[in-house]
């Protein structure tokens, strides 16, 4: 007879894996001489509500880094940190909060290039009263072909602001163990498909997700 707590164990794991997969969620880790990075991405709305406490209306990707100092300290900077899919080629940095709720959100808005002024919202922008700008992503230079960047204020503060600060990856420099979320404009994402790239005082790290 197979003991209760082990068919309890089974069954607890197969449920895990099973809402991992439907949540598109995804891990990974990798280290150099320099740092330890430990991944876990969001890639899509249910996932990143569970990470964020909001599902940015599935038009972000998600990831949770955790970075182990190896030898002294280490600088954390958003740039360091790059994300790609092999869908298409897709790539960008992290967005710092004031880019997807700020009162200064970037809107990339298309242009027609047979002229006539025309042009069609790339995506909403989740500033105030609506979306951020998904998709897309600042540092992938074919997606910014026939397109401009204007910046949008408001007086009115987007309470989304407050609680993607909080959650985000801090830029500082430490010798113990950090963590904290990177938010990219990817949306639609397989976890197979991304690839996070690390660059640190030891060279560049990269991480794949299962």
């Amino acid at each position: 007879m197979i003991p209760r707590g082990l068919i309890l164990g089974i069954c607890l794991a197969a449920s895990v894996s099973a809402a991992k997969q439907k949540q598109k969620i995804g891990e990974g880790q990798a280290s150099d001489a320099a740092v330890a990075i430990e991944a876990t991405v969001y890639a899509d709305a249910e996932g990143v509500l569970q990470a964020v406490g909001n599902d940015l209306e599935g038009h972000y990707t998600v990831v949770r880094v955790k970075l182990t100092p190896r030898s002294g300290k280490i600088s954390v900077q958003l740039d360091d940190f790059l994300l790609r899919t092999d869908k298409d080629g897709e790539r960008s940095h992290p967005f710092v909060p004031s880019q997807i709720a700020g009162q200064g959100a970037l809107v990339i808005s298309e242009t027609n290039a047979g002229g006539g002024g025309a042009r069609a919202e790339n995506r909403p922008t989740f500033g105030i009263g609506g979306m951020g700008m998904g998709g897309g992503g600042i540092g992938n230079t074919a997606s910014m072909k026939g397109s401009k960047a204007k910046m949008e204020n408001s007086d009115q503060k987007n309470p989304v602001l407050d609680l993607l600060t909080s959650r985000m990856l801090a830029e500082k420099e430490s010798d113990q163990p950090v963590t904290g979320l990177l938010y990219f404009p990817m949306e639609k994402q397989k976890v197979k498909d991304l690839e996070l790239f690390y660059t640190t005082s030891a060279g560049k790290l990269s991480v794949r997700f299962k």
